[in-house]
């Protein structure tokens, strides 16, 4: 399985690939959502996980894009972010977000909801 992870944080990349391809995922990296776009238009995958909070172009701006196309309609998208308002929630929801995870991520948590979300 392929996992496109987006965040401007380098800390938080390095942790999502060693977490996932620790768990046999292949994971593609960016850093801003323009950039996640540019990856989706070259690359299939299975699965996104995205920040909120990045420059160029945010998690929610990202999540809307990646909607639009029609291609990705039904890809499984998480939010990984710091976030925790139940307005940040509802509009990731409203931009096609599929689930939220709040950072720091549990390593074994984070394993089994992608294993629930990617049928």
């Amino acid at each position: 399985m392929r996992v496109l992870t987006v965040d401007d944080s380098r800390t938080i990349l390095a942790m999502l690939q060693h977490t996932l391809t620790g768990a046999g995922f292949e994971v593609l990296q960016a850093a801003d959502g323009q950039q996640g776009l540019d990856v989706l238009n070259y690359e299939d995958v299975d699965l996104v996980i995205t920040d909120i909070n990045m420059p160029v172009m945010d998690g929610i701006e990202f999540i809307k894009n990646v909607r639009a196309t029609g291609r990705h309609q039904s890809l499984p998208i998480l939010i990984l972010t710091t976030e925790t308002s139940q307005e940040k929630r509802e509009q990731g929801k409203a931009a096609g977000g599929t689930g939220w995870i709040v950072k720091p991520f549990d390593p074994e948590k984070l394993i089994s909801v992608i294993k629930r979300v990617v049928h």
